[in-house]
């Protein structure tokens, strides 16, 4: 039964019994009021015959007393009779004024009769007509039979009304049986429903009990369940010494599933790694999800930090198999952090935070699995320092952008800049790029500062054109952005913002950023050139391989990295590098842009090789934005 069938059930008998109740109550009432109208009628009909029995008796009595004087008239035989004169007209009286209307009506008649065999007696008595006494007897004998007619006919109404009201009463006790049963069977369906109803709420309270303490989408433990199950297996273990391990498990790159592929495979996807967790640890433990893509997984007896780092191991191998996706074939990769009680932390709360430290740093190191120590404590708060200050160096505006020179191979001329981000901290003095820049790809902050960085490059560049120079520029883009499809929109924007044409932006990105979604970033791309913007492959050759990407992409050049430019004339394989990568750049119809050129004689011979545009501390070091326009000014008078 459901939930609003039981109740529309219970709603029926609750409705059904009232009514029936009702119903009982007043057959009740109504046989209540009926037997007490029968026995009303009965005293009443009791009553009158009782009235006419005395009538009857009083006459029976002046009828005898009239015989025994007509013997013998002695003094013993006048004074019965005496008395007995008139003595029933109290009684005709009463029955003419209070009796029923055919008890009125008939001792109305008889009241004359009686008057007048009164008087005949009166006169026997007296003795001045003793021939009266026949007379007196005649209408005494006739009273007699008409009042034992009455009584009789009182005597059959009060048979045929106690039959007929004993047959109402049968009846009235037949419908109280059947209202009585129709309500037994309504109780009787009431409490049915009542224990349905009950079945039903602890079935829905455990049902609440479940969901409070598991996840809906993974059916694993929560949180609320794990932090349970944490207190009573952190005070087993002290007090059996017994260590236990919390491993937290966090997937990689989970984010970008969601972006591409949706969602609903998201989803599929953390059930199958709830699975898979589930499948690689005891019965005893406790599998849990902590929100998005962390999980925890808590060892009770694991015995040693070896022991657990097994355990993860045991994990990673089984989220390493290949997961097909409704029909897409995906690959797992997760950091695994581990803390001990009650080694590194006796507290549940302490110990959770302690495994997510040594998480994140199996993250950052990319070592699969990592154990907690104190000294991990410590770079993980510099690193949460480190992330906060940088969203907030960002916020502020306490980046600043330097500028370096490019210029064409062939004639010296410069051709545009390079920005590059440096971040002024107000403690720790100037940050290098390599320090902050990977703290913002891993922790969502790229794409903040990839916008900021374009904007303060277009800005530079708009106050440049208001002096005469016009100088485009480049600007690295963080592979987060070529996953977002509104990119392009907010490089538009800060464009029109700023006023400038579109070609005077380069946007450099990198192969890793085509490689990991290339539809995505096709999309994107693409949205980016019908603006007018230059795209630009940054450090070519140096990571995936994305030859068959470069006949898709409309990209106008191609950057060689400077690990093969520095020592390519030193070098024969480099050398052989530098020359293929530009040959293959002339072939797509790209520019190629050499960057580390750090000597002359790598200029010329990029120049021979038939690259385009050189780029590095020979031709001038990154400059602030304040000193460019003064060595464009040298530069050109130097070419003059």
């Amino acid at each position: 039964m459901s939930f609003w069938e039981g109740r529309a059930t219970a709603r029926v008998a609750t409705v059904g019994l009232t009514f029936g109740l009702l119903v009982l109550a007043g057959l009740a009432l109504w046989s209540s009021i009926s037997a007490q109208a029968t026995t009303a009628h009965v005293r009443e009909l009791n009553e009158t015959s009782e009235r006419w029995a005395r009538v009857l008796e009083h006459i029976n009595v002046a009828d005898n007393a009239l015989r025994d004087l007509q013997v013998a008239r002695t003094e013993q035989t006048v004074e019965p009779l005496q008395n007995s004169v008139g003595s029933a007209r109290a009684e005709l009286e009463w029955l003419r004024a209070n009796g029923m209307p055919s008890d009125a009506a008939e001792a109305t008649k008889l009241l004359p009769l009686y008057d007048q065999s009164t008087d005949m007696l009166r006169a026997v008595v007296a003795g001045t007509d003793p021939a009266q006494a026949d007379q007196a007897g005649l209408a005494h004998s006739s009273l007699r039979r008409q009042i034992s007619s009455t009584i009789g006919v009182k005597r059959l109404d009060t048979t045929e009304y106690l039959r007929s009201a004993d047959e109402k009463n049968a009846r009235l006790r037949i419908a109280q049986i059947v209202v009585f049963v129709l309500d037994a069977a309504l109780v009787a369906l009431f409490g049915m429903v009542l224990l349905a109803q009950r079945r039903m709420i602890l079935r829905q309270a455990a049902k609440n009990e479940h969901e409070a303490h598991h996840d809906a989408l993974t059916g694993l433990a929560n949180r609320t369940l794990l932090a349970r199950r944490m207190e009573q297996a952190v005070d087993k273990a002290r007090k059996k010494d017994e260590p236990l391990a919390l491993l937290i498990v966090d997937l990689d790159r989970f984010k970008e599933v969601n972006d591409s592929l949706g969602h609903h495979t998201g989803d599929l996807l953390l059930r199958q790694v709830a699975n898979r967790l589930s499948w690689a640890v005891r019965d005893t433990d406790l599998v849990a999800r902590l929100g998005g893509d962390e999980f925890a997984v808590l060892l009770p007896g694991v015995g040693s930090a070896e022991n657990a780092s097994m355990v993860g191991d045991k994990i990673l191998q089984a989220l390493a198999m290949p997961v097909t996706l409704e029909g897409l074939e995906l690959e797992i990769a997760a950091s695994v952090g581990v803390a001990l009680c009650p080694s590194d932390s006796g507290d549940g709360h302490e110990l959770l935070r302690h495994a997510d430290i040594a998480m994140y740093a199996a993250k950052r190191e990319k070592s699969g699995v990592a154990v907690y120590d104190a000294r991990l404590h410590e770079r993980g708060a510099a690193h949460l320092t480190a992330v906060t200050e940088l969203r907030h160096a960002i916020d502020r505006g306490e980046l600043f952008l330097h500028y370096q020179p490019k210029a064409l191979a062939d004639t010296g001329a410069v051709c545009g800049v390079e920005a590059l981000a440096r971040w002024q901290h107000p403690t720790r003095g100037l940050v290098r790029p390599d320090e902050f820049i990977p703290v913002a790809e891993e922790n969502g902050l790229i794409e903040p500062l990839t916008r900021y960085v374009i904007d303060a490059a277009l800005r530079q560049c708009r106050s440049w054109s208001d002096a005469g120079w016009e100088v485009p520029v480049s600007v690295n883009v963080g592979a987060a952005c070529l996953h977002h499809t509104e990119f392009p929109g907010d490089v538009a924007d800060l464009i029109k913002r700023h006023g400038l044409p579109a070609r005077l932006l380069t946007l450099e990105i990198t192969e890793s950023a085509i490689i990991s979604d290339p539809d995505r970033a096709v999309e994107v791309l693409r949205g980016l050139t019908e603006l007018g913007v230059r795209l630009s492959i940054d450090d070519f050759g140096t990571g995936y391989s994305s030859i068959s990407y470069l006949r898709s992409m409309r990209v106008h050049e191609m950057k060689l990295d400077r690990s093969f430019v520095t020592h390519m004339c030193t070098d024969a394989g480099d050398s052989a590098i530098v020359h293929a990568l530009v040959a293959l750049a002339r072939n797509f119809g790209l520019q190629a842009v050499a960057e580390g050129v750090e000597d002359q004689d790598t200029w010329t011979a990029l120049a021979e090789a038939g690259c385009d545009v050189v780029q590095g501390y020979f031709l001038s070091e990154p400059l602030p934005a304040e000193e460019i326009v003064a060595w464009l000014g040298d530069r050109a008078a130097a070419h003059a």
